[in-house]
């Protein structure tokens, strides 16, 4: 049990749940806070991705906020497409 609890949301989502392909947000594997169970999708944090591109990419808030908009939260990769928790 030790080692579930040392691993990142998403790793512990993945483990315990082997038979479900889950769509992942590339570069975003922190910022998964869950998965909704009917559709099977992952759930995101808003400000923990925006964190991650103004630490990890040094984005300014503004672009960071542009980048995940444009570029993240607006892909549709079909029925998987993640979902996305305006948590700010």
């Amino acid at each position: 049990m030790s080692k579930i609890k040392n691993l990142n949301p998403l790793e512990r989502i993945v483990l315990q749940n082997p038979d479900i392909e889950f769509i992942k947000a590339d570069g975003f594997d922190y910022a998964v806070i869950g998965f909704e169970l009917e559709s099977k999708k992952l759930i995101y944090s808003y400000q923990m991705c925006l964190d991650i591109l103004a630490e990890e990419e040094t984005m300014s808030y503004e672009d960071a906020v542009e980048f995940l908009g444009f570029n993240v939260m607006d892909s549709d990769i079909g029925k998987k497409t993640p979902i996305w928790c305006i948590d700010n």
